[in-house]
């Protein structure tokens, strides 16, 4: 075998640069458990001053300083020996109320790896993996990474975007917020339009637990345990989706129960993964985090349930206006997008 050094260097560029991705996203979980990079991103510190500030051990503090000022999360000036973090590198790593927090995506990482013997067997079976049968670290991770962009984009953007539905919440609407999870999305829409009820739904009693737990003692909110085909409730003005259909055993079961429990005029709002219509187009980094997400929960999740439909977390849009149409609505389409999102409206 002749090896093509001009290829081959590069590859293994990647693959060493993919090794210490790989080997410091543990670190990235324990900075933020232990505060480091928060209190970092208040002042410049040597590693001691660090240590002292978060009651952690100096001589581990420089370590890990080390290997996130490699991996370019934080700032490392050699001439004063000291540590500090960027506005940029606090919005990703250290500020809760950032749009672009991404601590939430690697504390996913925790239950892909430890979920990686289970996901095997699924490869070899061809049987799903339900999702409570995940570490628990994964539904924590979840809701962190997708938080601040529901915070940033839900209420000021993607509702407005959709045909009257904003009018009508002002008014006092009813909502379904299908899929739940912890209820994230079902609270901010809540907290933005007290004259609205608003129900959150989700198939895993675990979630829906916290999500009550959680709810801020809101009174117009509720959250119930229920599959996405058959919720109880009838007469909503929105049903919504987030980032849940293609996580669905029977996608098209759970769009005809939507379709079923919405007035004539209601509207369903479906929050997915952006993405292109083809594998080629979602060649990138966003496609490969998903793509990655989607082997490792998405598409075992779907196998677990009656159907097993598997869409993906790449579906993209014109599979998931198919998916749409046969579950009886007549008008989809794309009301508004970010890097990370696409939001679907559809219409009876």
């Amino acid at each position: 075998m002749t090896l093509d050094m001009t290829k081959l260097e590069p590859l293994l560029g990647t693959v060493v640069n993919e090794i210490g991705a790989a080997s410091n996203a543990a670190l990235v979980i324990l900075g933020d458990k232990l505060g480091l990079f928060r209190a970092l991103s208040a002042d410049s510190m040597t590693s001691d001053e660090l240590a002292r500030r978060t009651g952690t051990h100096e001589r581990y503090v420089r370590e890990w300083l080390s290997s996130q000022a490699a991996s370019g999360f934080v700032t490392y000036n050699a001439a004063s020996d000291r540590f500090s973090m960027t506005p940029e590198q606090s919005a990703v790593f250290a500020d809760e109320s950032s749009p672009v927090l991404m601590t939430g995506g690697f504390v996913s990482l925790s239950a892909i790896y430890a979920d990686e013997p289970k996901l095997a067997d699924a490869f070899k079976s061809g049987k799903g993996l339900g999702w409570g049968d995940h570490c628990n670290c994964l539904f924590c991770g979840v809701e962190r990474f997708f938080r601040p962009g529901y915070k940033a984009h839900l209420v000021a953007e993607w509702l407005p975007a959709l045909d009257g539905v904003v009018a009508k919440l002002e008014r006092g609407a009813t909502v379904a917020d299908v899929g739940c999870g912890h209820g994230v999305s079902t609270v901010l829409m809540a907290q933005a339009f007290p004259n609205s009820e608003f129900v959150g739904i989700d198939f895993h009693d675990a979630s829906i637990a916290h999500a009550r737990s959680h709810s801020g003692g809101l009174k117009n909110i509720r959250f119930e345990v229920a599959k996405a085909q058959d919720f109880a409730g009838s007469g909503f003005d929105l049903v919504t989706m987030f980032d849940a259909l293609h996580d669905m055993g029977d996608p098209v079961g759970a769009i005809s129960q939507a379709k079923a429990a919405l007035k004539s005029d209601g509207t369903l709002m479906l929050v997915e993964p952006m993405a292109g219509d083809s594998l080629a187009e979602n060649l990138n980094p966003v496609g490969r985090v998903y793509y990655a997400s989607s082997t490792n929960i998405c598409v075992p999740t779907s196998l677990n349930q009656e159907v097993g439909k598997a869409l993906g977390a790449q579906a993209g849009e014109k599979r998931l206006a198919e998916v749409v149409h046969e579950g009886g609505f007549s008008r989809v389409r794309k009301a508004a997008g970010t890097p990370f999102n696409m939001v679907l409206e559809a219409r009876c």
